[in-house]
């Protein structure tokens, strides 16, 4: 009898637990963002081979991330999970292992959040409306150099206008698109 009631209660307890988590739980369509590009991307830059072989995969996911631009989000996930030269933790294997038997990105991400949650709080920041540059604040165009890895680009910029100048010049190397559009516009 007395048993009995432990488990009501604790049957009871589970039951409140999960209607809590899925009432917190409310799903994201931008978390995990970061995570799953990266993953994606590479995946799509390399062979099949390299990612069925765990030590292949690893060095080339590390090669991948350190040639992404420092300042970019995905670099910040790359240096999370430790594929970065910089980085002070590693846990490429954590990516690379479930990789190897093709796992989905999105589950391998949802696999390392209870790891690390900042990796999937990581999310890119909203598309800046470049035929309006001159309408920007300076912080919000130091910020598109700073998210293209150029915060050094503009080191003499003193007026808002060099800043605009320098993002012009920088567009078809970042945002090629863009850069189309904006020139079948001639707002360049």
């Amino acid at each position: 009898m007395h048993s009995s009631l432990n488990m009501l209660h604790i049957g009871a307890l589970v039951v409140i637990m999960t209607m809590a988590s899925q009432v917190t739980g409310a799903k994201d369509e931008r978390d995990c963002e970061v995570c799953i590009a990266v993953i994606e991307k590479f995946k799509k830059s390399v062979d099949e081979s390299v990612i069925s072989n765990v030590a292949k995969s690893e060095a080339a996911f590390q090669k991948y991330c350190n040639k992404l631009p420092k300042g970019g989000k995905e670099y910040r996930f790359c240096y999370f999970i430790g594929a970065t030269d910089d980085a002070a933790t590693r846990m490429v294997n954590k990516i690379s292992q479930p990789l190897s038997y093709f796992m989905p990105a999105n589950k391998i991400c949802q696999k390392l959040k209870p790891v690390d949650s900042q990796l999937c709080e990581l999310r890119f920041d909203k598309k800046a409306d470049f035929s309006k540059l001159a309408k920007m604040r300076v912080g919000e165009l130091k910020k598109i150099l700073s998210n293209w890895g150029e915060d050094r680009a503009c080191k003499g910029c003193a007026e808002k206008a060099d800043f605009v100048k320098k993002i012009k010049e920088l567009l078809p190397k970042y945002e090629p698109e863009e850069y189309k559009k904006l020139k079948e516009k001639s707002e360049l």
